[in-house]
């Protein structure tokens, strides 16, 4: 029988309301049940974070971090039950879900630091003789309740981007969890219980969208961080009204190649950052820029390494490509496809779905106009599009709507630099693939990508306020 998961309301747990059951997109197993919280659940939930708020003060740093590290020990004790879990109920590759655990721990541990290194500074005050004998001093103070609404491709870190800063601040977090894996934070919700965080600071609750509606319009939260896609998050920031929002969307990220570069390890670190997790990573490489000088050898190696990709049941420690998270991933992606080799583009690997499986897909000839190449795929496929000059192949990198992430190939310190300058992105990845990240980095994009940075110091940012207090000596 499959286990049941109470929702999280405040440090209580609550069932009740309408089931939600969750199924295994390989193969529709039951993976376990929960519930959609109420009306009357988010309001209690919001009632009891503006209480410890109002009424807890600013809670201890040594205690904030104590929090932290407590729930990362719990999350490294259950490492094996939290990555089987995100794959049930994901359909990520075990393998990679072990990574995604190990990577929600460092995060935790990060943030429970970072509760101790929120310092302010002495600003001196004495530029201007009348303000002789005086200087100033701040700090960071928390802005209060937080609503967090997180996404399925990582059920666990993308989460916890979002907790991890909001307990090490001070502040209060209700998550709207992805309605399709919600189990994995639920999880996580036992051990911010059993961690002794005080009750209303985290909330944790699967929500209908009308329901989740009101984490954006409700002006009792002082910020709406969302990590999505762009034409929601966008519509949310116009009707948050006051509060702050930080966004983190979608993008279609480009890679470019340089004749110099090590052509071996960008073929392998192209085929890495195309296919992982189906594709389904907002900085998964969806364009590939390179030297025409070498571009036939790089596609070439390409298509090879693509039919050694292991497709499969995620929970197979061999399985290096798993299902699409539902079947009408697999149907738009297969439509955008066959829109573009329509429109005279070649398939040099895979672009035919085999049920929730869409396999290891190479093209190239696209036009710059296709949906395949201006929009988000969200898919493992990769466009392959050949350039004479490194100043024009930059140009094709910023010819999108989107600005997460780029990466560049090249051994060329001239080169490097002039990426790093004219790169219209948030981050800039020097001989790797744009879907690199480490969790304390800051981590965002421009454009249609998104609004402000996270990575845990870098969000705190945001979930802060810098308050002065000037000392006058008379």
């Amino acid at each position: 029988m499959a286990k049941e998961y109470p929702i999280y309301c405040g440090g209580e747990w609550r069932t009740g309301g309408k089931p939600l059951e969750i199924k295994n997109p390989f193969n529709d197993e039951v993976v376990g049940t929960t519930s959609y919280a109420t009306g009357q659940d988010l309001e209690d939930a919001i009632e009891r974070a503006e209480t410890v708020f109002c009424n807890g003060g600013q809670i201890p740093a040594y205690e904030r971090a104590g929090y932290l590290t407590k729930i990362a020990d719990q999350m490294h004790a259950r490492r094996d039950e939290l990555a089987g879990l995100i794959t049930a109920e994901a359909g990520k590759p075990l393998r990679d879900s072990r990574v995604e655990v190990d990577r929600g721990v460092f995060t935790m541990r990060l943030a429970a630091e970072e509760a101790q290194r929120m310092t302010g500074e002495q600003i001196p005050l004495d530029l201007m003789p009348a303000s002789q004998g005086r200087f100033g001093i701040t700090r960071k103070v928390p802005i209060g309740p937080i609503a967090g609404i997180s996404p399925f491709n990582f059920p666990l870190n993308l989460a916890l981007h979002k907790l991890g800063p909001a307990l090490a601040s001070g502040n209060p977090l209700i998550l709207k969890p992805p309605t399709r894996d919600p189990l994995t934070m639920l999880a996580v919700a036992e051990m911010v219980h059993e961690a002794g965080v005080p009750a209303g600071m985290v909330s944790i609750m699967p929500m209908d969208r009308d329901l989740g509606d009101k984490l954006v319009t409700d002006e009792r939260f002082k910020l709406l961080t969302f990590t999505g896609s762009p034409d929601v998050g966008w519509d949310m920031k116009s009707r948050a009204g006051k509060k702050k929002v930080v966004l983190e969307l979608g993008g279609n990220a480009g890679v470019i190649v340089d004749r110099d570069a090590n052509l071996d390890f960008a073929v392998g670190r192209i085929l890495t950052g195309s296919f992982a997790y189906a594709g389904q990573v907002c900085i998964s490489v969806q364009r590939a820029y390179i030297h025409r000088d070498v571009f036939d050898t790089v596609v070439d190696g390409l298509i090879e390494a693509a039919g050694n990709v292991k497709m499969g049941d995620p929970a197979d420690e061999t399985t290096e490509l798993g299902p699409m998270i539902d079947e009408k991933a697999v149907a738009r992606i297969h439509e955008w496809v066959q829109a573009a080799e329509s429109e005279g583009a070649t398939v040099h690997s895979g672009g035919k779905p085999d049920g929730r499986f869409y396999p290891p897909t190479i093209l190239s000839g696209v036009s710059r106009d296709s949906f395949v190449c201006t929009r988000e795929a969200f898919a493992p496929i990769v466009i392959l599009f050949p350039f004479d000059d490194w100043s024009a192949g930059l140009d094709q990198i910023n010819d999108s709507v989107f600005g997460l992430q780029a990466g560049v190939f090249t051994d060329k310190l001239e080169h490097a630099l002039m990426a790093f300058d004219k790169l219209d992105v948030g981050g800039v990845i020097l001989n790797d693939i744009p879907t690199y990240r480490i969790d304390h980095m800051p981590y965002g994009g421009v454009k249609d990508s998104g609004l402000s940075r996270e990575g845990l110091r870098y969000a705190i940012d945001d979930m802060t306020e810098t308050r002065l207090l000037v000392i006058n000596r008379p």
